[in-house]
């Protein structure tokens, strides 16, 4: 019987005990682990039944038990000190306080996903879990973040899986009372809320619910109110639910709903409006339309508007694949900005934005990252691979310049060390090294023993094998009720076998079944006598795709045999709490993904912050981490002549490697029955890459390489009443207009003979037609390189050419040179790109006049 409505009644807690109302309310408890452990001791059993919960927990826990604990002086004390040391944390100055006055006082960033803790289940994978751990951070570092995100009703969904190995989803409906979270209010006390005009007359309105992440504020809005008809309130229901239209509604939502919800929440907090605007990739990309709109309406053309909203954006691109981009067709965007959503902006100068009006384009169709890229001044992908991917992906929007040369740029993805750590490490670090944070800890120190890190990873292992047991016979009772579970699920996995781990959304990309590549050869491994392995699974495929479900279906088919059910496992519903305990489990965590279409994997990052070593194709964060210390490389068959035979062959690499290097160096065991090599990959792995691994790290890259020149960039363009962005759009407009004159019209080449020798001097005149546009408009460059086949250059140096004469009417006329510093092949050309002091790169407007 489903009760008609559900909400959640509060607890009224003793006075005594007010202090946990106030660590509950903030979701800084989801990475500290006093708090952590002084609401656990409230009722540990009801603790780990409600998924480590404090907000459920203190709905849930008996009067009587409350009664107890504020008679309690101890405890009391403990919450008091931790209530005391939470508003110590939120208010003392931190890193980012100490960057001076010319810092951003506030940054907004728009995620349609953030994975914070279990508790609020608003995110599918990667992209939210990073999100998460970015704001985590920021807060840790004092950056002073607005997120900005969405509030799923069921969130994501709930995974379990049938008899027959098949993916089933269901969606349990959040009730945000039970959530730690409040709902925004004005000082009149009435809920603030935004509200977006539709077409045919209508209004899609939505509620901000605010929660307190550490020092960030996270802000989602929710249309599931009753200001809203029943079709507008399932706007935001699901995390990627629906397709076409729905999912239009979402970002419009995210976007400019966003921008609105933080110029309210800004206004009504008292802190100043965001200075930079940070795109967590292209759904939120409807944001910069709402500035350029506000702008408009404050005297700047849209043109100028724009410039303003480029300087100030940061987009940040997560997908190496052209499938992974939201697109949709250009007459629904046409329909719903042919309203009163943007009063000003013209629908024209709306699918400009978006069009793919480049070769090997799609007429008709706008495209959300383009779109992004177009309004924001800097761009960067998620690891060094990916920035390369990414400038070659979207290598069109710069024609005629080379990859190299696209203004993408690239900060590696970390992760939240407090939030993936497991706490046995990080009370071994404390014990023995000093410090809880296991990431600045020396561990190659003799002040913690092999035995001791050996035994360390042992209880890890257990953890996570009692963990397993645990999960498939919940599972099992969910899909089974009143059937005992199978026996053997009591031996299911050891904590003595070497184990291995795979955990991820299961696009096809990411290969779930590679490993069932031989099933022959898996199961000889799995089962070998005297080195056996074992493999813990986990992952969801998006409801929409059955290829993806048919991937685990085969796994889970594979994992039954009798012969091996004891030694592989998938576990179903992958989440943050399942996470926690898997990746520090594993000793090995395995990511074979087809390069390079993996954009970073943080997945191996978490697992490495534990001591596990990584096995995995050299993609994403691990092409450039990667030492032979901490882990293993699969080899990619990039010369395959299909992908079956890549298949085959990176698997047979797999193979080997687990085989004939991973379970050799695992079982060698010396005297005490520690595997000295082991460990020592192990200590490596703990000093070099949990510094670098680090969300801190990653988000300083953002502050200090994006977020600090996007602030510099918008005050330079808004000062004097947006003079310069005025006079840059001015600007841009007569380069673009005067740019088919310019060109390259001779170039000579002297103090050389045909057989050059390293040390002499190339010296180079060129004569260059500028039109319309004056000296100052441009650079002139000398490009030069080492010569391929195809006559492309590779090794690019660039040198600016000097201006030696220029008269109206006649070509300018510079000068400059190069000298020989190696032997062989030499090539160059020479170039003329526009330049203007606000511009963030030669590249960015995207014109180029090359010789010849």
């Amino acid at each position: 019987m489903k009760a008609i409505r559900r909400f959640t009644v509060r607890t009224v807690l003793p006075e005594a005990l007010a202090p946990l109302e106030e660590l509950a309310a903030n979701l800084r408890w989801s990475w500290h682990q006093p708090t952590l452990e002084l609401f656990r001791d409230i009722a540990p059993e009801l603790w780990d039944e409600l998924g480590k919960d404090p907000f459920g927990l203190l709905g849930e826990v008996p009067p009587a038990r409350l009664g107890e604990l504020a008679a309690d002086t101890s405890y009391v004390a403990r919450a008091e000190a931790l209530r005391d040391e939470l508003r110590a944390y939120l208010s003392e100055p931190r890193w980012y306080q100490g960057l001076g006055p010319d810092a951003p006082a506030t940054i907004a960033y728009f995620s349609p996903e953030f994975g914070i803790a279990d508790a609020l289940p608003q995110y599918s994978g990667g992209l939210g879990i990073l999100a998460g751990d970015h704001l985590k951070s920021a807060s840790d570092l004092g950056v002073p973040i607005v997120g900005v995100g969405l509030f799923y009703r069921s969130g994501y969904f709930h995974q379990s899986i049938s008899r027959e190995g098949w993916q089933l989803e269901s969606y349990p409906v959040l009730d945000p009372d039970g959530l730690p979270m409040s709902v925004l209010r004005g000082p009149d006390g009435a809920a603030a809320q935004v509200v977006l005009a539709l077409p045919d007359g209508k209004a899609l309105t939505a509620r901000i619910w605010r929660l307190a992440v550490g020092r960030v504020t996270l802000l989602l809005l929710d249309t599931d109110i009753p200001e809203n008809s029943e079709e507008l309130r399932t706007v935001t229901d699901r995390l990627y639910g629906g397709g076409g239209e729905h999912r239009l509604l979402q970002e419009l939502l995210l976007g400019i709903g966003g921008a609105r919800a933080v110029g309210i929440y800004t206004r009504l907090a008292g802190i100043p409006a965001p200075e930079v605007f940070h795109l967590n990739e292209g759904h939120a990309g409807f944001l910069g339309l709402e500035r350029a709109r506000e702008l408009v309406g404050d005297g700047l053309s849209f043109a100028e508007a724009i410039e303003v909203v480029r300087a100030g954006t940061v987009f940040t691109t997560h997908t190496p694949v052209p499938a992974g981009i939201d697109r949709f067709e250009a007459p629904l965007v046409q329909r719903y900005f042919s309203t009163d959503l943007l009063p000003g902006v013209d629908v024209v100068d709306v699918l400009a934005l978006g069009a793919e009006d480049y070769p090997g384009g799609t007429p008709g169709t706008f495209n959300m990252a383009v779109m992004g890229l177009r309004l924001a001044q800097r761009a960067n992908g998620v690891s060094q691979l990916h920035g390369r991917v990414s400038r070659h992906m979207f290598g069109f929007l710069w024609p005629g310049f080379d990859a190299a040369d696209v203004p993408i740029t690239s900060i590696t993805n970390g992760v939240h060390p407090a939030t993936w750590t497991d706490p046995q490490l990080r009370e071994l670090a404390e014990s023995r090294l000093g410090s809880a944070d296991a990431t600045s800890c020396d561990w190659t120190s003799d002040a913690v023993s092999d035995a001791e890190i050996w035994e360390l990873r042992g209880r890890l292992r257990e953890q996570l094998v009692h963990d397993a047991r645990r999960r498939m016979t919940t599972a099992w009772a969910e899909q089974n009720p009143g059937v005992a579970a199978p026996i053997w699920y009591r031996e299911l996995l050891s904590p003595e076998v070497l184990t291995i781990g795979f955990a991820r959304r299961v696009p096809t990309y990411k290969r779930l079944t590679l490993m069932l590549q031989d099933p022959g050869r898996l199961r000889a491994l799995l089962t070998d006598p005297e080195r056996p392995v074992q493999l813990v699974v986990a992952g969801k495929s998006h409801p929409a795709d059955d290829g993806g479900k048919r991937l685990i279906q085969q796994l889970i088919e594979f994992s039954q045999d009798p012969e091996v059910r004891g030694r592989i496992v998938f576990l179903p519903d992958y989440d943050i709490g399942m996470a926690q305990k898997l990746y520090p489990g594993c000793d090995v965590w395995l990511n074979n993904p087809l390069r390079p279409l993996e954009a970073c994997g943080t997945s191996g990052m978490k697992a490495a912050l534990n001591g596990s070593l990584n096995l995995s194709i050299l993609d994403g964060w691990w092409a450039e981490f990667q030492d032979e210390h901490n882990g293993w490389a699969i080899p990619s068959a990039d010369s395959a002549g299909d992908a079956a035979e890549r298949d085959a062959l990176e698997a047979a690499a797999m193979y080997d490697l687990i085989e004939h290097q991973i379970a050799p160096r695992f079982y060698d065991r010396g005297a005490d029955g520690v595997p000295t090599a082991w460990v020592a990959d192990i200590r490596h792995t703990l000093a070099t890459l949990s510094p670098a691994l680090s969300a801190d790290r990653m988000v300083r890259e953002y502050v200090e390489r994006l977020y600090l020149p996007a602030a510099a960039a918008e005050h330079t363009v808004t000062a004097d009443d947006a003079a310069p962005a005025r006079a840059l759009a001015a600007w841009i407009a007569h380069v673009r207009a005067s740019w088919p004159e310019v060109h390259v019209a001779h170039v000579e080449s002297g103090g050389v003979d045909a057989s050059p020798h390293v040390g002499e001097e190339l010296r180079v005149r060129a004569f260059v037609e500028l039109g319309d546009l004056a000296p100052t408009d441009v650079v002139v460059e000398l490009v030069h390189g080492r010569p391929r086949s195809s006559e492309e250059l590779t090794e690019v140096h660039v040198v600016p050419l000097e201006l030696e004469s220029y008269d109206l009417g006649k070509p300018a006329v510079y000068t400059g040179s190069v000298t020989f510093e190696r032997a062989g092949g030499f090539g160059y050309t020479v170039r003329v790109v526009p330049r203007n002091a606000l511009l963030a790169s030669d590249a960015e407007l995207g014109l180029v006049a090359l010789a010849g």
